[in-house]
């Protein structure tokens, strides 16, 4: 295996500049037209420059099985920050584990010029070995590619939570937080808490929960209700909780679910009407129709 990785170490240091035109124009045909566009040459030129330097140096240490080693280091660093790039410029992690798997052919074309004259079972054997290493860094590349678009779905999926759980400031004293969608517990979190940021900020002594929006209400969901409501009391405001339809009243009587103590309305036309009267705010005939 050293005669090989000599090989590969002259090619690398020898015919960098072919390899290097070669590889970027094995990549542009791989990664396609649609998302070729997304990277300019420039760029591309930069990374498989910098690719070819790191690599040459990790196999001239002749350490090709522990890609955990430090000499190892600058290789995945560097391809982990172009899977992350790819991910946010739209790649699959097909396209983006071709930025390695394009690197066999150049590379590969460059070594078999090089074995000329000795045996194809020598060949083979070296061949394999790189083609080996080559497929695991293309493995790599798609796991931090994976990673980090679960990433971006979690961001985005909490981003969604936070702008799904709006906190209305309906009058001065009453706030309002329309509940649109199952209520977990992950989402009960982001609702306190936005809820109670707005109770000390605004200093509002009365806050609407409504659940009009809120699919079903099983034994979780009421739960999460009145934790809520205990929360915002702990902190000096009433809740009230409108949006309750027949069929959520039906349910949380048939579950048993106590809600002694916290004012309940059919509508959030109805909660406002409670919650200004409790403010001491009168109205006319005219209003109340």
């Amino acid at each position: 295996m050293a005669t090989s990785t000599n090989r590969v170490i002259q090619i690398l240091q020898n015919s960098q500049v072919q390899l290097l035109a070669d590889w970027v124009k094995a990549l542009r045909s791989s990664i396609g037209s649609r998302t070729s566009s997304a990277i300019s040459d420039p760029e591309l030129q930069a990374q498989c420059q910098e690719f070819i330097s790191a690599f040459g140096a990790a196999v001239a240490s002749g350490n090709l099985e522990d890609l955990d080693a430090p000499i190892w280091k600058p290789v995945m660093d560097l391809l982990a920050g172009v899977s992350r790039s790819r991910g946010r410029q739209g790649f699959s992690p097909s396209e983006t584990a071709s930025f390695v798997f394009s690197f066999k052919e150049p590379l590969f074309a460059h070594l078999r010029r090089a074995f000329e004259g000795e045996s194809e079972a020598t060949l083979f054997s070296d061949l394999w070995e790189i083609s080996r290493l080559i497929d695991r860094l293309g493995l790599y590349t798609t796991e931090v590619h994976q990673t980090a678009r679960e990433e971006v779905i979690r961001r985005q999926g909490e981003e969604m939570l936070e702008l799904s759980t709006p906190v209305i400031q309906l009058w001065d004293g009453i706030l309002a937080l329309p509940i649109i969608g199952t209520l977990d517990s992950s989402r009960t979190q982001i609702v306190m808490e936005a809820l109670l940021q707005q109770v000390v900020a605004t200093r509002s002594p009365i806050a609407i929960l409504d659940i009009t929006g809120v699919p079903t209400v099983d034994t979780l969901t009421a739960q999460h209700l009145l934790k809520t409501v205990a929360a915002t009391r702990l902190m000096g405001a009433e809740c009230i909780i409108s949006g309750i339809r027949p069929q959520i009243a039906q349910t949380i009587v048939h579950l048993g679910v106590e809600l002694t103590g916290v004012i309940t309305k059919a509508s959030l036309a109805d909660a406002f009407r409670v919650a200004l009267e409790k403010l001491g705010h009168k109205l006319s005939p005219a209003a109340r129709s």
